[in-house]
């Protein structure tokens, strides 16, 4: 009987997501807050991408990061979030093997690179505050284009075993997921093995995304405050440290619930379920939408860029009903001249 359990769990064609185990009655009253701040990372990021490439004088380092940004965070919410929603709405909670694993590496891969574009965009605001002079021929679009290019690098190499491990543990406990998405530690924790392999690698990858790329953030926004701190007037220290301060906020909103997530999966035994599983969905959500706002709006060229925008498009619709309201105005007119 136990060979034939076995069997059917050895290698499983699909696994089920519990969404948030004990809290299936809210499943709908959940995905409010969710639906609305995926709305908000959707709309917030793809205005981001339209203003910098609409806009030539944005073409520059900063701006580059900031579409980066905007792409992994749209990956990396658009990776969980369609399934969520649809486990909230529909209870369509049977995800295929081969996605729960495809999900399992876009989740890790994304993660690695926004924080190796978060660590890229504290270097370039050290060159831009501490170096103004060089900052052109620093960082040039070349040098640019090779940070991108390894950082992707860098995060599909740290999440490609992922999916292998995974893959190769024996599944004959269940194939019931109590978590909303493909969780790493919540796929392999339902092996029948010795998976420890699995959990030193996480721990490991955890150390080189949040441990080094932390450590040199903070490197360079140590010199960053030196920097502002020496800077001649007052109102120059406070609008540079208010900007720096925003950015290390959401900084912080990206790394504290990812390292949180990643400890309370291994050794949070005692912490409630439904508790951890809306501490893993916060980075996935909360950091890809505050993106674009601090970012984005509190950036003088993109708010004015955006501003002008809107402004031009309400001119144009104001200027459309004038017209209309003067052609309607002469029909009648001339109606009751003849």
């Amino acid at each position: 009987m136990s060979n034939s359990n076995t069997t059917d769990f050895t290698n499983p064609s699909t696994f089920i997501l519990l969404g948030v185990p004990g809290l299936e009655a809210a499943h709908v009253w959940i995905s409010i807050p969710f639906c609305t701040m995926y709305f908000i990372v959707i709309l917030g990021n793809f205005t981001i991408l339209f203003i910098v490439k609409t806009e030539k004088s944005l073409h520059e380092p900063m701006y580059y990061f900031l579409c980066m940004l905007a792409v992994t965070d749209l990956v990396l919410s658009t990776s969980t979030m369609p399934k969520i929603l649809a486990i909230f709405w529909f209870n369509s909670r049977e995800i295929d093997f081969s996605a729960c694993l495809t999900q399992l590496y876009f989740v890790h891969c994304f993660s690695a690179i926004e924080s190796g574009i978060f660590l890229a965009m504290a270097l370039d605001r050290y060159v831009a505050i501490c170096h103004p002079l060089r900052h052109s021929t620093i960082l040039t679009n070349r040098v640019v284009a090779n940070i991108g290019l390894a950082v992707v690098l860098r995060g599909s190499m740290l999440a490609l075993p992922y999916p292998f491990l995974a893959r190769q543990w024996p599944y004959c406990r269940t194939n019931i997921i109590p978590h909303t998405h493909c969780e790493h530690m919540y796929v392999v924790k339902l092996a029948c093995a010795d998976i420890r392999i699995s959990s030193y690698y996480g721990l490991f990858v955890l150390l080189c995304r949040i441990g080094l790329d932390v450590f040199f953030i903070v490197v360079s926004y140590t010199q960053i405050l030196r920097a502002i701190f020496s800077l001649p007037t007052k109102d120059a220290r406070l609008k540079t440290s208010g900007t720096c301060i925003s950015h290390l906020c959401v900084i912080l909103a990206f790394y504290i619930p990812t390292l949180f997530s990643s400890l309370t999966s291994r050794f949070g035994h005692n912490l409630p379920l439904h508790f951890q599983i809306f501490i893993a969905n916060v980075y996935l959500l909360v950091p890809p939408m505050l993106n674009p706002i601090i970012y984005g709006v509190r950036t003088k060229q993109i708010r004015d860029r955006l501003l002008r925008l809107f402004t031009h498009k309400g001119t144009k619709v104001f200027s459309w009903f004038s017209r209309s309201e003067i052609k309607i105005h002469a029909d009648l007119t001339g109606d009751m001249v003849l």
